[in-house]
């Protein structure tokens, strides 16, 4: 357990990142850069916490999140685009602060000379349209060169090696996380639990893109922040990658919808739309290899999630932000 640390958390407003200070403020310094697109802090029981401070600033600003994260003991890059209504809408941008905003936040914690621990989100989409049970070794395999989909995936790819290199090339203490399908309270982007239950408490159409049967493993915020909890820790932790999912929790995005609806006693009628752009079939972890370094294991099961999640949802859906187009009524 962190205890008298300066921690620092590029995306500190958003849903993993708000999601880790609550667990981290009681014995921690934090501090929280941000540009608030998205803020899910001001929600959370951290909000004006005597030991929080939020910077609003950009990764893009290489000079700006160098003095922010001066004296910074651990260094956690959360910050990122990510949605396929973003990545569809704007590749540019997806790309941009994906690669350069992580390729700052390494320069950003070598620059300290003070941090025992970085910690940067990849991402599951790095292996490609096929995912069965992948362990952190596997090849990575995105589709072809301009299809819209991999634009998010290599854009983390690519931040996933450079922090490699960041590790190999000055010895700086990196960990990396790949997180599969992670969902809960607190989030409020595009997930697509959080906004499938926003339509399903209102009795909306429930859309989804393709033939449903897409299949994948779904992880309680609170799991994920465990595994974070104990990668910020142990020594085994550095300069490795790890899957971070529960793969017991698999279902198609079709019986996905069917479960929130039963779960959630809802009359939403799914309806079943074009697929936006290529699709990944299946993504299935393989956590062996955070079980026998972090002793990561996933514990809450589907369903017990989705009530969590839908009980959180139903008492702040009015402070929600709009949902993407793509996901309203044409």
């Amino acid at each position: 357990m962190l205890k008298g640390k300066r921690i620092f958390i590029t995306g500190g407003a958003g849903f993993i990142g708000s999601t880790l200070i609550g667990k981290l403020i009681d014995d921690n310094e934090i501090i929280a850069y941000d540009n608030l697109s998205r803020n899910a802090l001001e929600r959370s029981t951290s909000h004006g916490h005597k030991n929080l401070t939020v910077k609003q600033g950009d990764i893009l600003d290489s000079e700006s999140l160098k003095e922010a994260a001066k004296g910074a003991e651990v260094f956690i890059h959360a910050a990122a685009i990510a949605g396929i209504d973003n990545t569809l809408v704007n590749p540019v941008n997806t790309m941009t602060v994906n690669m350069v905003g992580t390729a700052n936040a390494l320069a950003a914690a070598q620059s300290a000379g003070t941090v025992e621990r970085f910690l940067e989100f990849s991402t599951s989409e790095v292996f490609g349209s096929r995912a069965y049970r992948v362990e952190e070794v596997d090849s990575t395999t995105t589709g072809a060169v301009g299809e819209a989909r991999w634009t998010y995936a290599v854009s983390k790819l690519a931040g996933e090696h450079l922090t490699h290199a960041y590790h190999r090339q000055h010895n700086l203490p990196t960990v990396t996380f790949r997180p599969f399908n992670v969902y809960g309270p607190g989030q409020v982007g595009e997930g697509a639990i959080s906004i499938m239950i926003r339509k399903a408490l209102k009795n909306e159409d429930i859309y989804i893109f393709g033939d449903g049967a897409q299949i994948r493993a779904w992880c309680y915020i609170d799991d994920m922040i465990d595994a974070l909890m104990k990668a910020l820790v142990m020594p085994k932790a550095i300069g490795e990658s790890f899957n971070i999912g529960n793969a017991r929790a698999v279902t198609t995005i079709y019986g996905l919808a069917q479960t929130i609806c039963r779960v959630l006693n809802s009359k939403s009628k799914i309806v079943f739309r074009d697929a936006l752009s290529a699709d990944i079939e299946l993504r299935i972890p393989n956590v062996d290899k955070a079980k026998e370094l972090i002793d990561f294991e996933a514990r809450v099961d589907l369903e017990e999630g989705l009530l969590r999640t839908g009980e959180w949802i139903s008492k702040n859906m009015d402070d929600l932000p709009e949902m993407p187009a793509l996901f309203q009524s044409k």
